[in-house]
This record gives structure tokens, C-alpha cells and sequence, in this order.
């Protein structure tokens, strides 16, 4: 395609064409993020409240978006969550609207949490690793869209100790469709479905270990599915580097908050991000970090 042949003659405007997407579609992960989990919520209520045969109250009158009828992904438009200002168009341009407006709603003058832009800017700098690495290829797109999952799932599950269904479930089939038209990541439909098994498997035998020793849930399902998603996407030869990456970080930043920021050591710690973000790094780096270790520690 034309396209394609237009960015691989010119990197430097793959990568660039690549961080303006991820930007954008960081803006509208941001959206995810907030407004997922709600949905989520009012259509479990509402399944209950069928269920039970009792009035539905859904929304809550504690809930911030129970003044909208209509609540999801495209609906209600933007808006200032303090004056329900509609944001315009040239007011939600990734990051250089948060500059341009030094951070306020226009209207009320109210913060704008710094979060928004780091998720636009973060997302296209991911993109951006993702379009350096693999280049103008069809495998590029599907691993963006990998990417940009990771992320929404990482800020909801550190929000809600929730990871989605609706996002790992599509992302697990999505791993072994990218395998099966053998895109050229180098992993074969074998060992992604045997990455999709173990993955899941795995974890599922942690908490059951976990849970026969000590009476109490170490982790979610939804971890499961999330490592089930990875191992459909980069083989079961990532799962064990996964693991262990995901498990030493999560250690130690546990470790550091009750250390240094108080936390409660008995609040149950989110392990999606950890996940998600070992998953990454193997997407990336994976293939330097199994030298490395082969290397070192095998020789």
C-alpha cells in the first residue's frame, strides 16, 4: 500500500505519524479510564435490581455522572467536571491544550488534573517505542492497539482494582488472530495458544496456592485473563520474564509505600499495572532481555 510505502522510506515520519496517534487516542483513553468502569457499574446494578426484582435507583445520587441519563464512551460530550463547561474542540487538543490553558478550565478556572495530559503524553511516547521498534508494518498497528489496551487497563485496575472484560477478552483473541495471520512477530499459533493457557492457568494456580495458605485472595481474575492476553500475543517462552519482571517491581514499589508513604499493608495492591507494564517492556525489549539472561546466568 501506498501508505506503507510512503512511512517505511521515511522513520522519522513513521515515528511521528505514530506519537500524533498515540496522542490522540491517549486523550480518548482517558475517557476510557473514567467512564468504563461506571458503565460497568450501573449495568451490574441494573442486572441485580432485574434480578431481584426491586426498583433500580441507577445512578446513585453519590455518583458524579447521576445527572446523565445517557452515559457512555461518546456520551455526554467533554466537559469540566466542576461547571459542566462543553469543552471545545481547540481546548482538548492533546497536551498543548493543558499548556495553552496553564492547566484551568476556561470557563470556572478550576485545576485540570495533571493526569490527563501525562496519559496523552505517556501513551505517545509508548507509541512512539512501538513504531521505532517494528517499523511500517501491519504488526505495528496491531501491537499500537496492544499498547494503548495496556495502558487503559493498567489507570483502571489502579483506579478500581478492575480489569475489564470487555478489554482483555477482545485483546486475548485479538493476540492469537495477530499469530494466526503470522504478522511477522515471530511467534507461531502454537505457542500462542499455549501462552493463552498457561498464561491464564499460572496465575490461576498462584491463587489457589495462595488462597489454601492463607484463607485469602491474592489476586483477581482479571490478572488471569490479562496474562492469558500477553501470552496469546508473545508466546509462552514471555510468560516466566513477565512474571518475574511484574512480580520484583510490584514488590518493591509495595514495599516502598508502606515504608516511606505509610500504606496500609493490609490494602490489597493492584497487580495489572505490573503486568501490563513487564508486558510491555518484553514487547520491546524482550528479546534483549533473554540474551541477556541466557548470557549471564545460562552460560
Amino acid at each position: 500500500m501506498a501508505i506503507f510505502d510512503l512511512l517505511s522510506a521515511s522513520p522519522v515520519l513513521m515515528v511521528t505519524v505514530c506519537v500524533a496517534l498515540g496522542l490522540m487516542v491517549g486523550s480518548f483513553l482517558n475517557v476510557v479510564v473514567y467512564r468504563l468502569p461506571i458503565m460497568l457499574q450501573r449495568d451490574w446494578q441494573a442486572q441485580c435490581c432485574e434480578y431481584l426484582e426491586i426498583e433500580n435507583t441507577t445512578p446513585d445520587s453519590n455518583d458524579s455522572s447521576a445527572k446523565f441519563k445517557i452515559f457512555n464512551l461518546l456520551k455526554p460530550d467533554s466537559h469540566c467536571p466542576q461547571c459542566n463547561y462543553k469543552i471545545k474542540a481547540w481546548e482538548n487538543i492533546p497536551v498543548l491544550s493543558y499548556i495553552f490553558l496553564r492547566g484551568k478550565c476556561s470557563n470556572c478556572k478550576q485545576k485540570i488534573s495533571l493526569r490527563y495530559p501525562s496519559v496523552e503524553f505517556i501513551n505517545g511516547v509508548l507509541s512512539g517505542l512501538v513504531a521505532t521498534t517494528y517499523g511500517a508494518t501491519w504488526l505495528t498497528l496491531a501491537l499500537l492497539i496492544l499498547t494503548w489496551s495496556l495502558v487503559a487497563l493498567a489507570l483502571i485496575d489502579f483506579d478500581h482494582q478492575l480489569l475489564p472484560d470487555n478489554i482483555t477478552l477482545p485483546l486475548l483473541w485479538l493476540g492469537l488472530l495477530a499469530n494466526a495471520k503470522d504478522l511477522g512477530f515471530g511467534v507461531s499459533v502454537r505457542d500462542a495458544v499455549i501462552g493463552a493457557i498457561a498464561g491464564y492457568l499460572v496465575l490461576w494456580g498462584f491463587f489457589w496456592v495462595f488462597k489454601l495458605a492463607t484463607g485469602k485472595d491474592g489476586m483477581g481474575y482479571g490478572d488471569f485473563k490479562l496474562l492469558a492476553a500477553l501470552g496469546a500475543w508473545m508466546g509462552w517462552q514471555s510468560l516466566l520474564p513477565i512474571v518475574i519482571l511484574s512480580s520484583l517491581v510490584g514488590a518493591v514499589l509495595g514495599l516502598g509505600m508502606i515504608l516511606f508513604m505509610g500504606r496500609d499493608k493490609s490494602i490489597p495492591m493492584s497487580f495489572g499495572p505490573y503486568l501490563a507494564g513487564a508486558g510491555f517492556i518484553m514487547l520491546i525489549w524482550g528479546s534483549q532481555l533473554t540474551s541477556f539472561y541466557m548470557n549471564s546466568f545460562l552460560r
